[in-house]
């Protein structure tokens, strides 16, 4: 009888101890995939530009 007493001791002590977690549990970190713009938009701008400015430059002669 003591040997069952003591092995239901030993047992709540063993799962008391291991109950808990002292550390958080790993969370993935959240990967954000953003599309990347045409380098196409940034060329268009200055071309329309040198147009206007080659038609003014025509105009005046």
């Amino acid at each position: 009888m003591k040997k069952i007493a003591l092995a239901a001791a030993l047992s709540l002590a063993a799962t008391s101890a291991f109950a808990g977690n002292v550390e958080p549990a790993p969370v993935e970190p959240v990967v954000i995939v953003e599309d990347t713009s045409s380098s196409a938009g940034g060329i268009i701008v200055p071309l329309l530009a040198l147009v206007l400015i080659a038609a003014a430059v025509a105009a005046n002669d």
